[in-house]
């Protein structure tokens, strides 16, 4: 298929570029800023695709510059994965401004790609409705409530346009090329020799290796691309535990493979302001039976560990 692909710079966008690319699809990828403005992990994702994928600069989805960008291509798929993600931590993050930007000119970039076969939206399990455990589930912050929103006006247009739309909800992923985020952070301190502390290790999540989701998120690609109904929707899970169970189990697996001593405590849990217990409801290995966690576990440790 020819796939329009935003938010090829992000982690996950980076690896589900990969691996649609591996699977021999075409990939048209714009970007919201110059490639000269990236600085740092993203930076370094976005030279590695340059020889995967068309690479369009300055594109934010919707603007005059997308919608120009896409001149007379015919798209098979749109894989919306970009999303406003400016301190999307902050409870100060303003989730109607984060809405219009994932949603800008809706209308106008579906009627500007005739022949569509469907629309891929990337959604969390921190979204209101989504994965299972503690009730309500409810959003974890004003991002998640922005993805919330997001989906809701994505269900809305492509239901009006007659495009069939697949939702593809991400736990957390990990792995090589990975933001400052949990496991980059215990793979950088038991690097540098420190003990790190769980400061919340309660948390029931679901953590999941990078390049599974990816082959899970193409396999996914190709289902609502040959239709058959107007939505579909898949919840992939890795491990599902506790945050604290998770961080002993990168332990396990990075001590096996080098000599770091990857020293651990678990603190006592004070902060309970987000929900106790969220996780994905579909396992994904089973769906991949080619996938080997063990080479998984490799590649994580080996892309950590300076040579």
């Amino acid at each position: 298929m020819k796939i329009l692909f935003t938010g090829a710079s992000s982690f996950t966008g980076f690896w589900f570029v990969k691996a649609l690319v591996a699977s021999g699809h075409e990939l048209v990828c714009p970007l919201t800023r110059e490639v000269a403005d990236y600085a740092g992990i993203r930076r370094q994702r976005i030279e590695l695709l340059k020889p995967l994928c068309q690479l369009v600069p300055h594109a934010p989805f919707g603007s005059d510059q997308f919608l120009q960008s896409l001149g007379s291509n015919h798209f098979d798929l749109l894989c919306h994965h970009a999303a406003d993600v400016t301190n999307y931590k902050s409870p100060d993050f303003d989730a109607a401004a984060a809405l219009n930007n994932n949603t800008h000119h809706l209308p106008a970039v579906l009627a500007a790609l005739p022949g569509l076969k469907g629309v891929v939206l990337t959604g969390t399990y921190f979204e209101a409705d989504e994965g299972t455990g503690d009730k309500p589930l409810r959003t974890f912050s004003p991002y998640s409530l922005s993805k919330t929103l997001t989906y809701g006006v994505f269900r809305t247009q492509c239901r009006d346009a007659g495009l069939p739309l697949g939702k593809f909800v991400i736990p957390n992923p990990f792995g090589p090329y990975e933001d400052p985020r949990f496991t980059a952070f215990l793979m950088k301190s038991w690097r540098e020799g420190k003990l790190v502390e769980v400061k919340t290790p309660e948390y029931v999540r679901d953590n999941i290796h990078v390049d599974l989701l990816a082959a899970v998120y193409t396999q996914f690609t190709l289902k609502v691309a040959a239709g058959g109904q107007p939505f579909w929707k898949i919840n992939p899970s890795g491990y599902a535990e506790k945050q604290g169970e998770f961080a002993h189990r990168v332990a396990r697996e990075v001590r096996a493979r080098n000599r770091w001593n990857c020293d651990l405590k678990l603190g006592r849990q004070e902060d309970f302001s987000e929900p106790l217990n969220r996780t994905n409801t579909d396992p994904a290995a089973p769906m991949v039976p080619e996938w080997n966690e063990a080479r998984a576990w490799d590649n994580f440790v080996e892309a950590a560990t300076p040579a």
